[in-house]
């Protein structure tokens, strides 16, 4: 079981001069395509008790997940993303003031009702608020109590913070504690100060946890303990890019659950992880349900 906890929001995306509302937040993303891809997948998070909470509670329903615990806040508002697209590409804006998604109650989840975890997902957006961070330390001590993989998406947002200072800061100690993180190119760099991929895991991996790049349309690598692989990707011309890194997180995290990290086994989810990835630039909006 894969249990995936943050952001559930929605997207509005302008298609062909008409605003839309899609499902979106990368960890629903992300979970929505590891239940896609075969894993028994799980989800946590919060929304307000507003018409836009009302549709992503339906929208989620529709993917199916093995459970599905999402908190309704009767005091605050649906987290929404503005999404602009330029050949392909996004641009996000949040409407966020002291929304639903980083309000998530730890206390009120039943860690013991999701048989057989074995993988807790935590996305990122949430820190740059103090409760988000409060809660996000909270999961982090449940893994390590657990004894259960924790995953961590970067997925850095930096109109979401002061300064860059502030970010890189806040987010090193859930870096640390992962036992598999997944950056871009641009967001290992920003970490780390090098360009070199190998030298900059170098200086921020630990033994023993894994480290995922994307590299856009040449595909992603990983290093481990010394150790890298490349994966190529299937080439494609983008409509939307919105989802793509979720896609690709969790194809992997669902061709991964329960193996041990060898390189066929890295190297065969992040193939599969890359195509999965490429389709979701396809279509607009980050999942179909």
């Amino acid at each position: 079981m894969i249990l995936a906890i943050g952001e559930i929001l929605v997207d509005k995306i302008v298609e062909n001069g008409v605003e839309k509302n899609f499902l979106g937040g990368a960890a629903v993303n992300m979970i929505v395509n590891a239940k896609q891809q075969g894993a028994n997948a799980s989800f946590v998070g919060r929304v307000g008790s507003d018409e836009n909470g009302k549709f992503l509670i339906e929208q989620m329903k529709k993917a199916n997940l093995d459970k599905l615990d999402i908190q309704v806040d009767s005091e605050r508002a649906t987290t929404i993303a503005l999404v602009t697209l330029d050949n392909g590409e996004r641009d996000f804006k949040f409407i966020r003031n002291d929304t639903a998604d980083y309000h998530v109650d730890v206390s009120a989840i039943d860690f013991g009702s999701y048989e057989n975890l074995q993988t807790i997902h935590l996305s990122s957006l949430m820190l740059s608020e103090k409760e988000g961070v409060a809660f996000a330390n909270e999961v982090v001590n449940k893994a390590k109590e657990l004894g259960v993989r924790l995953s961590f998406d970067v997925n850095f947002r930096a109109d979401t913070y002061d300064s860059q200072e502030i970010a890189v800061k806040t987010y090193l100690p859930f870096i640390k504690s992962a036992d598999i993180v997944k950056f871009s190119e641009e967001e290992l760099e920003l970490f780390t100060g090098e360009k070199d991929l190998v030298k900059s895991c170098k200086t921020l991996c630990r033994k023993g946890q894994l480290f995922l790049i994307t590299l856009g349309s040449k595909g992603s690598t990983y290093y481990l303990d010394g150790e890298t692989g490349f994966a190529p990707t299937v080439p494609v011309k983008p409509v939307d890019t919105t989802g793509a890194g979720d896609a690709f997180f969790g194809t992997f995290n669902a061709c991964i659950e329960g193996k041990p990290f060898t390189k066929e086994n890295l190297l065969s989810a992040m193939e599969k992880a890359n195509e999965i990835g490429a389709k979701t630039t396809q279509f607009y909006g980050a999942v179909k349900v």
